[in-house]
């Protein structure tokens, strides 16, 4: 059966609100006119507090890999000592990066669906004095795991004077992090996950001590080099060609993000995350990653009785519902559920009702609707007034 539309709960790209939908829809204007200087005055910062820091968070037209390029070419040279914590397929990007662009990789390889230690962090430090920069994913997506990246950029900053540069990729927007605080050095993100707009954002937030190792630093760079963009950002202008209807769309999504209070936000990502959780604990689907380490973002099942592809096909077939599958070594392993940015408690029993269909398709042993009353206690226990 032909559908004109899908219940999409991938981990990216993400539903689109109809309100960003109609802004993107706005009749073009020029980039290097006033309008189009006013639409970024008024987004640049209402950026930060979503990032959590005080200074520009910049924009550039691209995917969220330009924006992991953009840190790595920037606060990088040739024969650096980096140190890149690898949790998953993204960590493992990062890492690509950092090899294709000469520097001395020092991988700390964890455990597909665990989080990083701290101590080990410390520890590879401690081992190699000369890292000049540690990256770290915050929400590692191909697993679900959720690094305690705040935690790890204090302790650097305790014994070495590395750069913490992070991916926030499939965090920022859905999980709160305080970059000025923590001394986080360089955060970045993309636009279609939790910050609710199609792919070809980019944002990367600078704090100023990676300022200034971005200004000293001789490496060549055009399209990435983040001098640019802060200059251009100072007179309310892109270097190059912006996406127009992207920046209308953010500008809608920001004000969505300010309606709801971040605060709330946030709450909301928690209350599914629970939500999710808890219904295949239910439904006796057994979960890839702890409660303690698990994304407020993306949930990652690794069924037992049933093959995870079969689920995905027969719920995408029959209902609509996009599930996104395991990557390298997870292939075929697992399942994850989105359940960021355009999305709501009302989405989760949705979802987790079409899943149960398909447990019973697949012959899974378990109580009818289990997984519902789960959910749904959830967001009762969670929504209790004191």
């Amino acid at each position: 059966m032909k559908r004109e539309w899908d219940l999409l709960h991938t981990p990216g790209p993400t539903p689109i609100p109809p309100s960003v939908d109609r802004s993107m829809s706005q009749p073009m204007i020029g980039h290097r006119g006033e309008k189009c200087k006013e639409l970024m005055q008024d987004i640049a910062p209402r950026l930060k507090p979503v990032f959590g820091t005080s200074g520009d968070v910049l924009v550039i037209t691209g995917s969220g890999t330009s924006a992991l390029e953009s840190a790595v070419v920037n606060a990088t040279q040739p024969g650096d000592e980096v140190l890149v914590v690898v949790a998953g397929a993204f960590g493992d990007r990062f890492a690509q990066i950092c090899q294709t662009y000469e520097l001395n990789v020092h991988r700390l390889d964890v455990t597909w669906g665990e989080a990083v230690k701290v101590d080990h962090v410390t520890q590879a430090l401690q081992e190699n004095p000369d890292i000049k920069a540690v990256f770290v994913t915050h929400c590692e997506t191909s697993t679900g795991v959720m690094h305690p990246v705040e935690a790890v950029a204090e302790k650097v900053k305790e014994v070495s004077e590395a750069l913490v540069i992070v991916d926030g990729v499939s965090s920022i927007g859905g999980a709160g992090l305080n970059m000025d605080a923590s001394g986080i050095d360089i955060l970045v993100s993309g636009s279609q996950k939790a910050m609710m707009l199609p792919a070809g954002l980019a944002f990367v937030a600078v704090a100023d001590s990676a300022w200034k190792v971005i200004d000293e630093n001789p490496r060549p760079r055009f399209y990435l080099d983040l001098r640019v963009y802060r200059k251009q950002l100072m007179a309310g202008q892109t270097p190059y060609t912006p996406a127009l209807s992207l920046l209308f769309g953010l500008q809608e999504a920001l004000r969505l993000l300010e309606e709801e209070t971040l605060e709330k936000v946030y709450e909301r990502h928690e209350l599914m995350k629970q939500m999710t959780r808890e219904a295949f604990q239910a439904l006796q689907v057994p979960l890839l990653v702890s409660d303690e380490e698990a994304s407020t973002t993306v949930t990652s099942v690794r069924p037992e009785t049933f093959e995870a592809e079969q689920l995905r096909k027969l719920a995408r077939e029959e209902f609509g519902l996009q599930l996104a599958g395991g990557q390298k070594e997870l292939k075929g392993e697992i399942f994850r559920v989105g359940h960021m940015g355009y999305s709501r408690p009302a989405n989760v029993l949705q979802y987790i009702g079409i899943i149960e269909i398909i447990l019973k398709r697949l012959g899974h042993t378990f109580e009818p609707g289990a997984g519902t009353a789960a959910a749904q206690a959830a967001y009762l226990d969670f929504t209790r007034e004191d």
